[in-house]
This record gives C-alpha cells, structure tokens and sequence, in this order.
C-alpha cells in the first residue's frame, strides 16, 4: 500500500527530531569526556606522575650485622654465621604447594616444612619473602640455584645467623637470639621496621636481651625497580646497614669454663668477683644448655628436656635464683653488732645447744652446744645461739641496715636476665606483706640467714667482695662498648671501723685455716693463697620436735627436694684480697661438704689463672684430687672456641 505524502512528511520530521536529539547527546558526552581527559592529563599530571614513580620503585630493608660479644681476653663469645637460605614469594607462583613439593626433591624438606611455610604465605603480604628452609650447605643452594627456572618464585639467599661458639659456658650470661615474635612486637613501644623483616633474630636472653639496642644495629635501605604486579627488576642504589656495637664482658672465659666444669651435674652456682674493681670474672649456674639450639629451632623434645628437669637448666641461678643465706650472714649480724657497741670481740656468750625464748626453743645445729664462744670462734665454728644472742640486743633494723650497707636486698645493675633482689625483711615489711607482727622468733632466725631473708649468690659475692675491702664494690659485666671502657661505679668506704672488719676477716680466716673451722678439710695449703670463707647451710623444711628427739634425719637419707642448700663465701690471698666466691649448691647438704670444696678448686683456678697444681692442697688430699681434676671435661681456649656441634 502506497503511503500519502502527508505520512512521508511526517516520518521525516520524527526521524530528524530524532537524530537532533541523539547527535545533541553524543555532543555533550564528547566533550565531558574531553574536559575531563583534560583535567587528567594537565591539571593533575604532576600529581599521577608522582604516584607512577612511587608504584614503580619500592624501598626495602637490609638487615643489620650484630654486634659480636668478647670476652675480657678478646675471645669470641657471640658472632655471626654464614647462613644459606630459600625462599618463596606468594606473588610469584600459581601453585605454591606443588612449587614447595618440586623444591622437596633437592633439598631436605618435610610434610611439615611444606605445610609450616603454606601457612605462613597465607599469614603475610603476597609480596613479602617468606623463608622454606635456612642453614642449607652450599651444595643445596647450589641445587635450587641451577634448578630456579622451574621453580617460580623460589629463590636462593644467603644472611648472616647467630652463633655461640663457647656452647654452655655462657648459656646463661650471653643468652641467646631467636625469631621476632608477635609477643615480642606487642612489649615494644614503636617497633623498629627491622623486626618485620622475616626470621630477624632478636635477643631474648641475657646480654643479648639487656643489650639489644646496642647489639642490633640500624637497618640499611635498598631501592629496587619493580613491574606492575610488584616483581623486582633491578637494583637501583642502597645504603648500607650500620652492624651493631661491640661489647666486652668482664668474664674470663678460661675460668668461666672451669666454673662450669666444676659444678658440674649438680644443680647450683657459683660468682667469682675481682674485689679490687668489682669485675664478674665468672658466672656459674648448672646444669646449662647450648643456646645454639634455640638460635636454629628448639625441638620439642630437646625442650621438654630443659622445662621437666628438676634442676631448671634454664634458670640462672647465680642472678635470678634466691636462697636463705644460711650462716654465711652471720658476718651482718656481728658486724651490726659491733658497730652499734652492743657486743666486745672478746665477750663471750655461753652455747647449750639451744636458746628458750617464749616458749620456743632455738637449736643450734650443734645438738650438744658449744660450750662458751667468743665472737672469732662463733664464726670458726658457726655457733648459732651466738647469733640468737646478738639479735636480741640488736634488732632486725640494725641488721637489716648492715645488710643493705653490704650489698643485700639490692637489685645490682648488671644486663642479665631477672636480676634478683632479695630480701632483707624488716617489721615494716612483714607487716605490708605478710600482714602480721614482728616478733622477736624472727629476729632470731634472721640473725642465723634463715626465716625471711634472702639473698643471691651474685649478692652474696659483692657482700663478700665488701668484707674482703671495706669498700663499697659494685658488680661489673660490661668491659667495654665498641672499645669504650664502661665506667668502674663505687668503690668508695663503707664507712665501718677498722677494728671491726678486721674482727670479721680474723673470723672468717679461722673458718678455713684452723682446726675445728668448719671448711678446714677445705683449707689451701700455699701460705700465698690461703683463703678466708664461711659455710652456710639453709634448711628447706622444718624439724619437728619429734624428730629431734629421735634424731634429725641426715640429708643424704631425705629425698633431693627436702635437702638443705649448701652454701660457701671466700676471698683469697688472705692478707692481699684479690678475689671473692659465692657458692650455692641446692640441696647439697652442709656447706662444708658440698660448697666449700667446689669453692676452694675455683679460687685456686682464679688465682693460678688456669688448673690448679696439686702442690696447693694438702697432701693427704692430692691423690683424690687429681682424679678429680683430670675427670673435669675443660677445654683451652688457646685452641680456639669449642665448635657448636660440641657444646
């Protein structure tokens, strides 16, 4: 059917309105989109040419070089290791599982180190490295290296680890490093961006805890160009990273190493102190452990080793370990005594085997007592009714006061872990704490180290270093930083009479050399090394009336735990003191028999600077105690460090 020209016209009109309309749009979507293209391309070109740059090249962290630690000889305690490492970027690999299967076949690498590093991709950003094994050989990373083309985002490295080439010696003084852990990053106000980077090793014990500051170093900075999806390709400059400081310890690893060896399997500690300056020459506590271990990965057997042993190997006993003091404090209490005139060296005090007091007996550990002892013959031979004596007349703030004078109940400034304090109690104290009165039982126990005083055997050593000089010794660790001597803080007098320092080194002399002293069986027989100490044993349990009438039960017939800690404190030569020992073996029993014969091998080894010769003994004892010292498992440092693996 034909249409009119009248239709035409009007489907032409609609059509053109039409078009108009359409074309009209296009016009103005056309120049929306110029103006804005114009707007980008112009106005903010500076500020999307900027963004460009910064996606294009990525700043990274270089890890610093630890400081390494010294000895007081210049003996390689703490350094640093090659370490050869691979690992794996999420970002670079589709299949990571069958890339870390294929990585199986040329080096070792379990179903657990497959499953551990899967886990840990997940956990990180996709561009950050992610370790699959370390401590490889040069032969593997040779392996991966030649084989990396089939192995997408898996790449070779080498770093530097932290190594302990003296093994257990220092376990407990150097401490040891181990991975950042999110615990550690939530104690740190402001973490250091370092302690990002992956498998960082951060110092979680001793000098390397106290010290972390020092030791660690500044991060250095690399600049790399990356693509669009991150991956790098190429370095563009660095800036080196600064290695940490140096640090010297005040410890002499040849007699450190005798300490150890000398302990031995029993659980205890020893200090040994230069009481001219106050140098820690050596640091004992036993049983020790190789901190390499915990350096490469602690197994979780090796670990409940450590954590179920009865004898706490982890703990260190000589800093953060606090024993009652036993007769070793009987010093204070004389001290305190003669100061405040409340007692004449020659008076003498009449011992029956006990005091009565508000109807309690006191024993002493003499069942029979003494008979009448002066002051020197109550240290001689460790009278405690003596001592109950002085603590009536003096009272627990006097001997509490002499106490701290000597170094007890003081936290010293040394960097290691858990230092302890102590506790020299007062009524003061016992009333805040405990919630109860003082009474006159306790002045009694205090005066003989036992009740609620406690001490150290680090304290114990700076108390005897003060005795040996009348100086206010302080504990040094830190030789030197970076070859920068470290300070010698006090030293100055304590301000106690001449007389009555004499009174106690005359005791304390007896105690070793004379017949009837308590460690005479102990004694040096070379009149230039002769040394002035004191026993203490501190009871763990009490003794019950009942079982003094029946007779005490001896130490070696009560299981370990129930034994007494046995105790020893000296210093040597006599008439020119050089050095001061503490001694604590726990549960050892008497101080004479377990402690003071470990002291008296020890303050030889300090004196004669190496194994002591039999010639310093008493002949009677030189056959036993050559077997002993050929049984010792030392080592020379002259020969160079014991090798990890041998620790």
């Amino acid at each position: 059917m034909r249409r009119s020209p009248k239709d035409t016209e009007e489907s032409a009109g609609i059509v053109s309105r039409r078009g108009l309309i359409l074309g009209g749009g296009m016009v103005a979507f056309t120049g929306v989109l110029a103006t804005r293209m114009r707007f980008l391309q112009v106005n903010q070109a500076d500020q999307f040419r900027l963004l460009a740059e910064e996606n294009r090249i990525n700043i990274r962290l270089l890890p610093p070089a630890r400081g390494q630690i010294f000895d007081r000889k210049g003996l390689l305690l703490a350094g640093n290791e090659q370490n050869y490492r691979v690992t794996i970027i999420r970002d670079e690999v589709d299949d990571a599982e069958r890339v870390l299967n294929d990585l199986s076949r040329l080096i070792p690498l379990t179903r657990e180190d497959i499953d551990r590093t899967l886990e840990e991709m997940n956990r990180r950003s996709r561009l950050v490295p992610v370790t699959v094994a370390d401590r490889l050989s040069w032969e593997d990373v040779s392996q991966v290296a030649v084989n990396a083309p089939a192995l997408p985002g898996i790449a070779p490295e080498f770093g530097l680890s932290r190594i302990y080439p003296r093994g257990d010696d220092y376990a407990h003084i150097v401490g040891y490093v181990g991975p950042v852990s999110d615990y550690d990053l939530s104690r740190i106000d402001n973490p250091d961006p370092v302690l990002q980077i992956p498998k960082f090793q951060l110092g979680k014990t001793g000098v390397e805890n106290k010290l972390e500051g020092a030791l660690r170093g500044k991060a250095g900075t690399k600049r790399v160009e990356v693509n669009a999806v991150g991956r790098v390709m190429r370095e563009l400059g660095r800036d080196e990273a600064e290695k940490g400081e140096t640090v010297q310890l005040t410890i002499d690893t040849k007699l450190q190493n005798f300490v150890q060896a000398r302990l031995g399997n029993e659980s205890a500690a020893a200090v040994v102190m230069d009481v001219t300056n106050g140098d820690l020459l050596a640091i004992g506590s036993a049983p020790a452990f190789d901190p390499n271990k915990f350096v490469r990965g602690i197994s979780v057997a090796d670990y409940a080793g450590l954590t179920e042993n009865k004898y706490r190997p982890l703990a260190n006993k000589a800093v953060q370990g606090t024993y009652p003091p036993g007769s070793t404090y009987k010093m204070v209490t004389a001290l305190a005594a003669l100061e405040a005139g409340e007692i004449d060296a020659n008076e003498t005090i009449r011992c029956g085997g006990f005091t009565e007091l508000a109807n309690r007996r006191f024993h002493c550990w003499k069942r029979g007592g003494h008979g009448r002892m002066n002051l020197r013959n109550s240290l001689k031979q460790s009278c405690d009714v003596y001592y109950y004596e002085l603590a009536q007349r003096v009272g627990v703030e006097r001997m509490t006061a002499m106490a701290r004078r000597l170094g007890l109940g003081e936290r010293h400034d040394v960097p290691m872990s858990a230092v302890a304090q102590g506790l020299t109690p007062t009524k003061a104290w016992k009333a805040e704490n405990r919630g109860r009165d003082w009474v006159i039982g306790d002045s009694l126990n205090a005066s003989i180290g036992q009740g609620l005083v406690l001490a150290s055997p680090l304290q114990l050593a700076v108390m005897t270093s003060r005795l040996a000089t009348g100086r206010a010794v302080n504990p040094r660790l830190v030789k030197a930083v970076n070859e920068r001597e470290v300070p010698i803080t006090g030293g100055e007098p304590l301000g106690l009479s001449k007389a009555s320092m004499d009174y106690i080194r005359d005791g304390m002399f007896a105690v070793s050399n004379e017949n009837r002293g308590t460690a005479f069986r102990t004694r040096i027989a070379d009149r230039t090394k002769r040394m002035a100490g004191k026993t203490g044993t501190s009871q763990v349990r009490n003794i019950t009336a009942a079982e003094r009438r029946a007779g005490v039960t001896r130490n070696e017939d009560l299981p370990w735990e129930r034994r007494d800690h046995a105790l020893f404190v000296g210093f040597a030569p006599y008439d020119n003191p050089r050095y001061a020992i503490s001694v604590v073996v726990e549960h050892g029993g008497g101080g004479s028999v377990a402690a003071a014969p470990i002291a008296r091998d020890i303050m030889l080894a300090a004196q004669f600077d190496g194994v002591p010769p039999l010639s310093a003994y008493p002949e009677s004892q030189r056959g036993r105690i050559r077997s002993l010292l050929q049984s010792l498992p030392l080592s020379d440092p002259a020969d160079g460090p014991k090798k990890a693996t041998e620790a």
